[in-house]
């Protein structure tokens, strides 16, 4: 760059030579006489001496990941670079290929340059560990922890973590991180007993936190730690009295209370984590947790507690805690304060999307789908950039045409969402259905047969395809064979024994299909599988039998378009 502001100065200077005004010749012009410029040549460094083109070069290597290729041009640019950061990335690449004479003569040089001392013994310690030096790498180590830099224990762990022998770099840790040697920073004790356990010195790692307890009987995060060990080794027991221990000390910080009620849990005591939780301050996690807890044990009061404890909080933390509020509201079937507080969720809250999913659900409940739809549909712009949601809202949007038996329209929605997830299973599986309900066999058949290729044992599809096979007559052999597959995976399932009793009647096999037909029905009051018992009743010339499980769908779905077409075929 230098050379190249000086040829621009020179060509600035005889362009304004070049622009001054000409006096009218006076007679004869005067022999010319050379011009100083016209034998100037600037002198231009070939590559290997420019300092620029050797960074340039350098960077585009670590662009494409060519480290070797890096550390060889960082090397050339250290030679002929007064910049101690240039000589500091040598070193870092030199030892990071493990060329160990490049790294010395670049620390020699970053030395040279005027390295702060922490940051020299860290490299040097690092390139010690390398060359498998334990006593350099010790001496180094020491030199940087005994120093005053502030992130001095920072840096000796980062040096241990890139160490290629890891016994080596344990051994370090024990001889210098001590309980006499370590500051007086809980944090620093936590982040050497963190990466004790991380190399396999789990008896270092659990002494260091119990003497992190001892020194620091204040600091939560220490017990949170020890009893994470203590767990994580096995001895729940032994964790969860040490939590005990520290919670009676500390009752009101959170993320300890939150931590030990989820050990709780996880040992399956929900009523004393609810309890831990219940008492003290409270932070949208406590609330999220008991509102997890009360949901899983079914606990109704619990419930109407905890979302009466929320509505009569202070506004903001009514406002942090909108989507919260909406899904007790939801557990108590209060839908329409559900739909309120959904509402409330601002825009940057984290559970934005999910509120409006569920408002979109809520309202379709409510008979409101138009309004259902057109929530989704500003949801799909908002989320066009992202593909996760915009799959959960179109197939949001999908099922609730299922509900309203809008089939062509599902058919397109489902379609949108493979768009974005292509080979989908659940949205292969969505479409094909709705292929089906729409009288589309081929379609149908062809997403059941694709989700089958992609997953050859989902007992779902297995008899989807079995019965949307049997329902349109066709390849009945195939599919017996795939009804009876997902029959015996799961023989008590009442969708898969009237998928087999649908296909016994289409085989002609009448008995069979009743019996099967009859306990599917027994098992769960189905609306379609009343319809498919009715109907083969009527054929085996059981008229009152069938009227009267036509009359049962007819009290359960007064419009049931199944039933009806049925009725139709029967009585025509």
């Amino acid at each position: 760059m230098r050379h190249f502001t000086a040829a621009v100065t020179l060509m600035l200077g005889l362009a304004g030579c070049a622009q001054a005004p000409l006096k009218p010749a006076a007679g004869p012009a005067p022999a010319s006489t050379p011009q100083p410029l016209a034998h100037l040549v600037v002198a231009t460094p070939d590559a290997e001496h420019d300092l620029l083109a050797q960074l340039m070069a350098g960077e585009m290597a670590l662009g494409h990941s060519d480290l070797k290729s890096a550390a060889l041009h960082y090397g050339k640019a250290m030679a002929i670079s007064t910049d101690p950061g240039v000589a500091e990335r040598a070193a870092a690449l030199a030892i990071a290929v493990h060329d160990d004479d490049a790294a010395s003569r670049a620390l020699d040089r970053w030395q040279s340059l005027g390295a702060k001392p922490a940051a020299m013994a860290q490299a040097r310690a690092q390139l010690a560990l390398d060359r498998g030096d334990t006593l350099e790498a010790q001496r180094q180590l020491r030199i940087l922890t005994d120093g005053r830099d502030k992130n001095a224990w920072r840096s000796f762990g980062q040096a241990l973590v890139a160490a290629r022998d890891q016994a080596q770099a344990g051994q370090l840790l024990e001889a210098l991180a001590t309980p006499q040697r370590l500051p007086a920073d809980p944090q620093a004790w936590l982040a050497m007993s963190e990466l004790g356990d991380k190399l396999g010195r789990h008896a270092y790692a659990q002494r260091i936190a119990d003497a992190a307890m001892a020194r620091f009987p204040d600091a939560a995060e220490v017990y949170v730690w020890s009893a994470q060990m203590k767990a994580g080794s096995g001895d729940t027991k032994g964790a969860l009295a040490l939590l005990q221990q520290a919670n009676a000390r500390l009752p009101d910080d959170t993320r300890l209370r939150l931590v030990y009620a989820s050990l709780l849990s996880e040992s399956g005591d929900d009523a004393a984590a609810a309890r831990v939780l219940e008492h003290g301050p409270q932070s949208a996690d406590t609330y999220q947790l008991r509102a997890a807890l009360a949901a899983h044990g079914k606990d109704a009061k619990a419930l109407a507690a905890l979302y009466r404890q929320l509505q009569q909080a202070a506004p903001d933390v009514r406002t942090q805690n909108a989507f919260l509020l909406g899904q007790l509201a939801e557990m108590q079937h209060r839908d329409a304060e559900a739909l309120a507080w959904y509402n409330q969720v601002g825009d940057d809250d984290p559970h934005a999307f999910d509120a409006d999913l569920r408002s979109a659900v809520l309202l379709q409940a409510q008979g409101k789908g138009a309004e259902a739809h057109e929530l989704l549909g500003q949801m799909e712009m908002d989320y066009l950039d992202q593909p996760k949601q915009l799959r959960q809202a179109w197939e949001l949007d999908a099922e609730i045409y299922m509900q309203e038996q809008s089939y062509p329209r599902a058919v397109d929605a489902f379609t949108r969402a493979l768009q974005v997830a292509p080979n989908d299973p659940g949205l292969l599986y969505g479409r094909g259905l709705a292929y089906a309900s729409a009288g589309q066999i081929d379609p149908a058949v062809q997403d059941f047969r694709s989700l089958l290729k992609l997953k050859p044992d989902d007992i779902d599809a297995s008899n989807a395809l079995g019965f949307t096979l049997a329902d349109a007559d066709r390849d009945l052999p195939e599919a017996a064979r795939l009804i009876a597959k997902a029959r015996a995976a799961r023989p008590n399932d009442p969708a898969i024994a009237d998928s087999w009793g649908w296909v016994q009647y289409r085989l002609g096999h009448l008995d069979q299909a009743v019996q099967s037909l009859r306990s599917a029905w027994q098992a769960g009051k189905d609306a379609d599988i009343g319809v498919h018992l009715g109907e083969v009743l009527w054929k085996q010339g059981d008229r009152q039998g069938a009227q009267r499980v036509f009359d049962a769908v007819r009290r359960m779905d007064p419009h049931n378009a199944s039933l009806q077409d049925t009725l139709k075929r029967l009585n025509p």
